[in-house]
């Protein structure tokens, strides 16, 4: 199991936010690059970047983001307000791999081009949800569709890479959503990254137990409540 730690960037900063909430925001660094290569240092497997201003539809951090793929050698994935195809090419040729969400679920043949042009590997369909329903638009928008429904859709058209986060359980501290972490690492061929709510190492090894393929890193990390060491032990 992949261990990755997640920087959040709004306005060049590194913050967490609390279920999504802007409005509820910790700010942890004023120096990403910095942040990413003590990650990198402490054994991570690969870095999870996020555009939050890019999600939100209020800004970029486009140019922080290309600083830190200037400085790091461990994979990097980068997610956020990535929803046309120019952009989406342009930043898959400087990262490992891109995270698409809102632009996998309203735009089926942009998003089977790209699948020709990059390859399964280097798309991860985002899958946030609330309770088991997909939202979208930095988890602004419901969309009656259900977790699994969209996962089998993805499978069928040759997507192999998931990021599952229940929103509920995002920036809370409160333990994994094993229920469903558990529905969507079964279905054949998924790789699934766990993200939301993972408070502790007890949390790491439920997670590892589900077999996901890694997972996320948030808070716990920030706020001291476990290491990437400890973390990699388990996985």
């Amino acid at each position: 199991m992949k261990v990755i730690p997640a920087i959040d960037l709004m306005n060049g900063q590194v913050v967490r936010l609390y279920k999504g909430d802007p409005k509820q925001k910790t700010v942890y660094s004023d120096n990403p690059v910095e942040v990413a290569k003590k990650w990198e240092a402490n054994g991570a497997d690969m870095l999870h970047l996020v555009d939050l201003d890019a999600t939100l539809g209020i800004g970029s951090n486009l140019s922080m983001i290309k600083k830190i793929l200037d400085q790091i050698s461990i994979p990097i994935q980068v997610a956020g307000g990535l929803r046309d195809e120019s952009t989406i090419t342009d930043i898959s040729k400087i990262c490992d791999r891109v995270v698409l969400g809102t632009l996998a679920f309203k735009d089926k043949s942009v998003l089977k081009k790209l699948l020709l042009n990059l390859g399964s590997k280097k798309i991860v369909i985002s899958t946030d949800h609330l309770n088991g329903e997909i939202v979208i638009h930095g988890w602004q928008k419901q969309t009656g569709i259900t977790l699994i429904d969209a996962m089998k859709e993805f499978l069928s058209m040759g997507f192999s890479e998931f990021l599952l986060t229940n929103v509920s359980k995002d920036g809370t501290l409160d333990g994994p959503d094993l229920e469903f972490l558990s529905q969507a690492c079964r279905l054949n061929n998924a790789h699934v990254i766990a993200s939301g709510g993972i408070s502790n190492i007890k949390d790491v090894q439920n997670v590892k137990q589900e077999n996901a393929f890694g997972v996320i890193l948030g808070k716990a990390l920030y706020e001291n409540k476990i290491s990437i060491q400890e973390a990699k032990q388990i996985a």
